[in-house]
């Protein structure tokens, strides 16, 4: 009952930034929490962050702290991330998740607590 689609992924230069968005089309008001996960070849998918629709707290990597942003537009169905500093290990598809979770634990987000999720933009940094 949702659809979400990522955009802005690309090619860049280490110390460089770049700005994802990802549109959200459906029953958006049942959403709790939308995020972004990313996953390197021949790894895991891993956590970046995340944001509550209602509220608008947020939470992080700790990998990503203090360099990402997260924000949210409820009213356009909208949420962006924006990554400053790129570095190399930041090589990744960048996917856009949503979640029904009606409560959520302290510990890092994983990605069996999201219901819905994009196709994923890859994003390539270079030294």
């Amino acid at each position: 009952q949702v659809q979400l689609v990522e955009s802005g992924g690309g090619l860049v230069q280490a110390g460089d930034s770049l700005r994802l968005s990802c549109a959200a089309s459906g029953r958006t008001f049942r959403m709790s929490a939308m995020g972004w996960f990313r996953q390197a070849p021949g790894k895991e998918r891993e956590f970046v962050a995340h944001i509550f629709r209602n509220s608008g707290m947020t939470s992080y990597a700790d990998s990503v702290k203090a360099r990402f942003i997260i924000s949210r537009d409820n009213a356009k169905n909208t949420i962006d991330l924006q990554m400053n500093a790129l570095q190399p290990e930041d090589t990744a598809v960048y996917y856009c998740a949503g979640s029904l979770r009606g409560s959520w634990p302290k510990s890092t987000p994983q990605p069996q607590m999201y219901d819905y999720w994009g196709q994923g933009t890859q994003v390539t940094v270079s030294s």
